[in-house]
Order: structure tokens, then C-alpha cells, then sequence
């Protein structure tokens, strides 16, 4: 089996995580600035096999678009051209945040380890990619980009 690779996008920092190669367990992997991850990803898959790509999707508690939708797309689109054999997937990233920093509490780490945003945002993906793990067993995904059949 190959890995699944998550994303929790911001324009400061991009948290990633990815799954062990049997997709069992979401751990946490890196951050990378947005204008690096084109690079690090090429990096990436040329080490591991990556089955599918999960995206963190901004909403707001009415369900809406949050203001940081257009630049969650522009990254969507950036990854779909860069890496067309690969299938994207959204998940609902509301309160990935708070529930990044709840863990970080319940797990010990200081006032001054939680100010650590790169920290943060890992967790935050691990988070997300948990997430589409529990709906890819219950059958509940969202593909948001699946790849042309023979690419």
C-alpha cells in the first residue's frame, strides 16, 4: 500500500501529515512555507508512494467558505497540475486548530511549546488526515479531484 498524504494550508506555513505505508496510523510530518512545497513534494514522492492527497477545507460555523477558501484552492489546483496522477480529497478543517492545541495540552507540552505555530499546524493535518481515515472506512469521502483514467 502506498501513503496518504494530508495538508493543513496557510499562507505562512503548510502542515503536513502522512500515514505509515498501511495506512493504519496519521502521523504528523513536517511544515513547509507554501512557495517550498512544489519542491518538497517532488522530494517526497520520489522516496515514498503516495496513493492520495487530503486537504484541509476552511469553513465557517454557518458552513460557509472562510476567507482563506480561495488561497486553500489555489493550492488545490497548484497540486492537481503539478501531480495530475494523484487524487485529491477534502475534509472539513473547522476547529482543527483548537483540537491541535486541546492535544497539546492533554499531552504536557508548556505555554511556551504551544506559541510554536509549525508545531501547531503538524498537528492540525495529522488531525485532518485522521479525519479522512475515519470516513474512508465509513465510505463518507469527498474526492475533489480524481485523476483521468490512464494518466
Amino acid at each position: 500500500m502506498a501513503r496518504i498524504l494530508a495538508f493543513d494550508y496557510g499562507t505562512k506555513r503548510i502542515g503536513l501529515a502522512c500515514t505509515d505505508p498501511m495506512q493504519i496510523i496519521a502521523n504528523s510530518l513536517d511544515t513547509v512555507h507554501p512557495k517550498d512545497v512544489v519542491v518538497y513534494l517532488k522530494k517526497y514522492l520520489s522516496t515514498e508512494q503516495v496513493e492520495a492527497f487530503v486537504v484541509g477545507l476552511p469553513r465557517t460555523l454557518q458552513n460557509e467558505e472562510s476567507s482563506n477558501a480561495a488561497n486553500v484552492k489555489a493550492f488545490i489546483n497548484l497540486i492537481k497540475k503539478t501531480f495530475p496522477a494523484i487524487p485529491i480529497y477534502g475534509v472539513d478543517e473547522r476547529f482543527t486548530s483548537s483540537m491541535a492545541l486541546d492535544t497539546m495540552i492533554a499531552g504536557g507540552v508548556s505555554k511556551k511549546g504551544r506559541r510554536d505555530k509549525a508545531t501547531v499546524d503538524k498537528i492540525s493535518a495529522t488531525i485532518i488526515l485522521q479525519s479522512f481515515m475515519e470516513q474512508k472506512q465509513n465510505g463518507t469521502t469527498n474526492m475533489i479531484f480524481k485523476p483521468e483514467e490512464g494518466e
